[in-house]
């Protein structure tokens, strides 16, 4: 199989000292691996990171064996962030989210152009809030979509707060899940955002297809 195509690189792991193995995620090929041959040279890895869009050509003459990627840079994008943690953080997680839920060679343009809305929603006003929406259209790409205000009790919506309760009073809900609104939402109220939405990952999505919740989700949100 030979194709040419736009990739975004979502993961990279060394194979030998000279190549790595490295996932893409194509515009017209979805999720494709393969190798990377001199991926250590000066002339490729000052590029070749992680979230940084490509031109590639990949080759791969026998079915059961990998492939192999040429590569040359369409468009920098990680290295903008590189000084702030909490964003470039958040870039590593969504990366991971999209390898964790696509499947090799199964095109998916719309989750391909999320990340390009990925990076423009990062230079937003209220851009954790944003990608809170961001992260729920991924997980709905992949074929599981969630509703929260089918689970509160709705004459509570003629309420101006914060969050409401579901219909059993376990959880809260915060508001902006549920009303849109341009209105800024403090760090508690995302981070209960994001603690529900995990929730809704783990255990819609996730622990049914025996997929570990990933730790760079852990991880972004510790620093928020």
């Amino acid at each position: 199989m030979k194709f040419e195509d736009k990739g975004f690189l979502i993961s990279k792991n060394k194979y030998n000292e000279n190549s790595a193995i490295a996932e893409f995620f194509t515009e017209n090929h979805g999720k494709v691996s393969g190798l990377i041959f001199g991926a250590s040279s000066v002339k490729i890895k000052s590029f070749l990171l992680a979230g940084n869009l490509f031109n590639i050509q990949f080759n791969s003459k026998i079915s059961n064996r990998a492939g192999y990627f040429k590569v040359e840079i369409e468009k920098i994008y990680t290295p903008h962030f590189l000084d702030n943690k909490i964003k470039l953080s958040c870039i590593l997680y969504s990366l991971n989210l999209i390898k964790i839920l696509t499947v090799e060679n199964q095109s998916n343009k719309n989750i391909f152009n999320q990340l390009f809305n990925l990076y423009a929603l990062l230079n937003t006003k209220n851009w954790i809030k944003n990608f809170i929406f961001w992260e729920l259209e991924i997980i709905k790409l992949v074929g599981y979509d969630i509703n929260f205000s089918n689970y509160i009790n709705h004459d509570e919506l003629k309420n101006d707060q914060s969050h409401f309760l579901t219909f059993d009073g376990s959880k809260s809900i915060p508001s902006f899940l549920i009303k849109s609104s341009n209105n800024d939402v403090n760090n508690d109220e995302l981070k209960d955002g994001l603690k529900l939405v995990g929730d809704f990952l783990n255990k819609s999505v996730l622990i049914p297809n025996n997929i570990n919740y990933p730790l760079s989700r852990n991880e972004f949100i510790k620093l928020i």
